[in-house]
């Protein structure tokens, strides 16, 4: 079970690490804080530019804590509240990603939320400082209820900034 905690830790850290790098460096192809800002004025999501550091931020250390396996109910939290912002913003598309759809982020998001009740396994920094057994049912709700908190917020108040911006044009 460790091993495959492990590499499950390590593909989904990785895979956001760029994701997150993508909005702070432009790395990977990414638009970098100048381009991703217009993306999030677009969503609501003000004020754009730092916001992208802060999602962009948060990602990367959230990414680099779950791929070390260290205060993994935090990254876990950290990165489900990301990707749930990431699923509100192109919910509209519906599930399937082949119509540009939440299904990527959405599956992201339950991977960190299963390995947030999980623990890290054997194989982690949690593990090798003695908190993985602290880590089980009631910290992975706390972590997903945070998580879900803190996207609710910003989903809410992207949505009032666009029925603002949708009245004053009207």
């Amino acid at each position: 079970m460790d091993i495959g905690l492990f590499l499950l830790r390590v593909y989904l850290g990785t895979l956001l690490l760029g994701h997150g790098s993508q909005k702070l460096f432009g790395a990977f192809g990414g638009l970098g804080p100048a381009g991703t800002a217009p993306l999030f004025d677009t969503w609501g999501i003000r004020p754009a530019r730092p916001l992208v550091l802060l999602a962009g931020t948060t990602e990367v250390i959230a990414a680099a804590l779950m791929i070390l396996g260290l205060l993994t109910p935090l990254a876990a939290a950290m990165l489900f509240g990301t990707l749930l912002v990431a699923v509100s913003v192109i919910a509209e598309n519906g599930l399937w990603a082949v119509r540009g759809g939440y299904e990527l982020p959405l599956v992201y998001a339950w991977i960190a939320a299963c390995l947030g009740f999980t623990g890290p396994g054997g194989w982690s920094l949690d593990a090798a400082l003695g908190l993985a057994p602290r880590w089980g049912l009631g910290s992975g709700l706390m972590a997903m209820i945070a998580g879900a908190l803190a996207a609710g917020v910003l989903v809410a108040l992207a949505r009032r900034n666009l029925r603002r911006a949708s009245a004053s044009v009207t």
